[in-house]
């Protein structure tokens, strides 16, 4: 934040600012210390709430505001740690499937409760939501 400060980068001031203010706030509600692991929750749901946000942006043809959003993505996105890689995601996948036993797409709660502490923070959990259930449908 200061490295943003004394650059006079405020948009990027402004992005850092917000993340800060939504794990204080998450702090504050729930009267908590905030492990990485939450914070990296925190961060994650910034991340899909602003990519939701471009895509109600791109609809109303207000591309302004959509950039916005993609930059304060990318701020964001520069503090969870680095993301798999597609077969790296497909063999934990795998690797969750055959240690819960699944037989079905009943199972994929068993699945994606083995995959969600693994994967936090480094892979889009819609994604790899998607990869168990057509793994377990196929």
């Amino acid at each position: 934040m200061k490295t943003a400060m004394r650059a006079k980068d405020s948009a990027r001031l402004s992005a850092i600012r917000l993340a800060l203010s939504g794990i204080k706030q998450r702090e504050v509600d729930e009267r908590i210390q905030l492990t990485d692991a939450d914070v990296l929750s925190v961060i994650e749901k910034m991340i899909k709430q602003r990519r939701e946000s471009i895509v109600q942006y791109e609809k109303a043809a207000r591309n302004d505001l959509a950039d916005v959003e993609k930059f304060e993505i990318g701020v964001l996105a520069g503090y969870l740690p680095q993301q798999m890689g597609e077969t790296e995601i497909a063999q934990a996948v795998a690797a969750a499937v055959a240690e819960s036993g699944a037989s079905g797409i009943k199972d994929m709660g068993k699945v994606m409760a083995l995959l969600k502490p693994r994967l936090a923070g480094r892979a889009d959990m819609g994604a790899v939501s998607a990869l168990v259930k057509a793994k377990l449908s196929g």
